[in-house]
């Protein structure tokens, strides 16, 4: 498999697997099933309203009407909308393991969701994605015209391997970091992304980029080496684990 590294704004490296075309029409492949299986679903719903219904002719356009412009949001919006809320996947690509990220390995956003996806029936062209199967085969990370486009490239999801051991500190700990609340999302997705990463990463590599992060981190929340773990990426697990649970307690409860 294709390996990429992505060396970001604050000198860290970090590898992905590309996704290839393989695994890329395993998602594609789901994701029509669900949208035939949703039209077909709309299409009854639709006769048993116009077959069953005492509808004027009036009525009955609307009825029609309405029809076409849900199925008009299933074909255009299913993949951005999914992408969007399910950070980079849809249901097809989360059962394929991969994911839509940007050049910068950070996740995308509803702009380069919606990009990306506009340029779909393009590549489409001339008949199930040929337009696309064929931009792919000619450059070295995959990328179809709307990869392109909007900047982003799919890659597979970590192992279960690395999943395992994302936190290795344990449960109790003498170190706490109220302060991490003030980190930004993006820095947040900075740090997981490394720790989800880092057994793809070299161990020399690996060990430069957690003292980066440790010094990019200590010095935003004004934490002194004396005052963290002597291990980078046992701090960097407390400082995430205590992001996460802060956030949770100053969530708004869901009504």
């Amino acid at each position: 498999m294709d390996k990429l590294t992505i060396d970001t704004p604050e000198q860290v490296h970090l590898e992905f697997v590309l996704a290839g075309i393989g695994s890329r029409f395993m998602a594609v492949f789901l994701d029509m099933l669900i949208q035939t299986a949703l039209y077909v679903v709309l299409f009854f719903i639709a006769f048993g309203l116009l077959a069953l219904g005492d509808f004027s002719k009036t009525r009955s356009m609307w009825v029609i009407a309405i029809w076409s412009f849900v199925a008009f949001c299933i074909y255009w919006g299913y993949y951005a909308a999914f992408e969007i809320f399910w950070q980079g996947q849809t249901p097809g690509k989360r059962w394929a393991g991969i994911r839509v990220i940007k050049e910068s390995g950070r996740p995308i956003n509803a702009f380069e969701a919606i990009t990306r996806n506009l340029l779909r029936v393009i590549d489409w062209l001339p008949g199930f994605y040929g337009f696309g199967v064929v931009t792919m085969m000619l450059n070295k990370k995959n990328r179809r015209l709307g990869d392109f486009v909007a900047g982003t490239l799919v890659v597979h999801e970590s192992s279960d391997r690395e999943s395992a051991v994302f936190f290795n500190t344990p449960d109790s700990t003498p170190y706490a970091f109220p302060q991490a609340t003030r980190l930004s999302l993006q820095e947040v997705e900075l740090i997981e992304t490394f720790l989800a990463r880092r057994l793809d990463i070299p161990p020399e590599v690996r060990s430069q980029s957690a003292a980066r992060i440790t010094e990019m981190v200590s010095v935003r929340l004004g934490i002194d080496s004396g005052s963290r773990p002597p291990d980078n990426e046992n701090f960097l697990e407390l400082v995430v684990k205590e992001f996460r649970n802060r956030a949770r307690m100053v969530s708004p409860p869901r009504t």
